[in-house]
């Protein structure tokens, strides 16, 4: 339980602003970053038309995500985006899986995870409006339907960003602290492996499928 709360932080002092930044939370996002290369590697180098696990795998994965996209988007957006979007359901997958692991930690625990690839798709998303419908028609659609509502659609487009960050967050960080506490009173005996089981894939695998299929869901509003 002394261990709740605690972050590894290095801060670093440039002009009278302080830099902070979460040690762990760096680290754990290279190791997630480096098993996925070794993934990509495993899945790509020895491609055959019988394939190996690793490429029937890679292939799944690709593909569906691809037909998600192509359907929420259109062939044309869908070609440009839908590699963004498989990286981005299995970076968030590993992030939340790779706490199941001894001594290894979710990045996702960190807002700044969600937060950063929240305003991504939301960075995204609005070039895309942009780009499709050109720039007068898109400021013109926060004056709708009344130009006085332009606040409120303003604010209902940076509430995308809050949502879809802090759902991600909460979800993580709730799963860590719940075994955590449970651990702790029944002495890692009977509970935890279980609750590691549910939070770890399960609810780990969820919450990356929404967060991706709300991304996507962005960009093609934004099209539209």
């Amino acid at each position: 339980m002394e261990d709740l709360g605690k972050i590894s932080q290095l801060v670093i002092d440039i002009a009278g602003y302080q830099l902070v930044f979460n040690l762990k939370a760096m680290l754990m996002t290279w190791v997630v970053i480096l098993l996925l290369l070794l993934f990509g590697w495993a899945c790509a180098s020895r491609r055959a038309m019988v394939p190996t696990r690793f490429q029937v795998l890679g292939e799944l994965l690709v593909s569906k995500l691809y037909e998600l996209t192509e359907d929420a988007m259109g062939k044309t957006l869908a070609r440009t985006y839908a590699p963004m979007i498989c990286a981005l359901f299995m970076f968030l997958l590993l992030c939340n899986w790779i706490g199941i692991i001894p001594h290894l930690e979710e990045p996702t625990k960190d807002l700044n995870t969600p937060l950063s690839l929240g305003l991504m798709g939301f960075a995204i998303a609005h070039y895309v409006g942009i780009k499709t419908k050109g720039f007068k028609a898109y400021i013109k659609e926060y004056f709708q339907p009344m130009f006085f509502m332009m606040p409120l659609n303003l604010i209902g487009e940076l509430a995308k960003v809050v949502s879809i960050s802090f759902r991600l967050f909460g979800n993580i960080m709730g799963g860590s602290i719940i075994i955590l506490v449970v651990s702790y009173l029944t002495y890692d005996i009977l509970f935890p492996p279980f609750l590691n089981a549910f939070f770890g894939f399960f609810v780990g695998a969820i919450q990356a499928f929404v967060f991706t299929m709300l991304t996507i869901v962005y960009i093609a509003t934004q099209a539209k």
